[in-house]
């Protein structure tokens, strides 16, 4: 079954922000095709969205795979829809940006 991927605007948000730092570092071009690529991987989870690990600890449902050892995506799979929560890059922690409400 294929399933749906939504990207949540903090997922988004993150996207620019790689793109941005990419970009810094080296070329427009480079992080362009840098973070397409990401993107591709992270629709890719639409054929077969229970990979990864379960990270039930932070939060009920997550799962984390990692991209190129660079980036981990964070994602919940729910029904036929999978929702990429956080794209987490440098070295960046998954407790606390997962998605969650900080008031939770």
């Amino acid at each position: 079954m294929t399933h749906r991927v939504v990207v949540a605007p903090e997922a988004l948000d993150d996207l620019r922000d790689l793109y941005d730092a990419t970009a810094d570092a080296s070329l427009p071009e480079r992080a362009l095709a840098y973070v397409e690529a990401l993107r591709r991987h992270c629709l890719g989870l639409a054929e077969f969205p229970e990979r990864g690990t379960r990270r039930d600890a932070i939060r009920p449902g997550l799962r984390t795979l990692g991209y190129r050892r660079r980036v981990t995506i964070a994602f919940q799979v729910t029904g036929s829809t999978v929702t990429i929560l956080r794209l987490l890059y440098a070295g960046r922690a998954l407790e606390g940006r997962a998605g969650q409400d900080e008031a939770d």
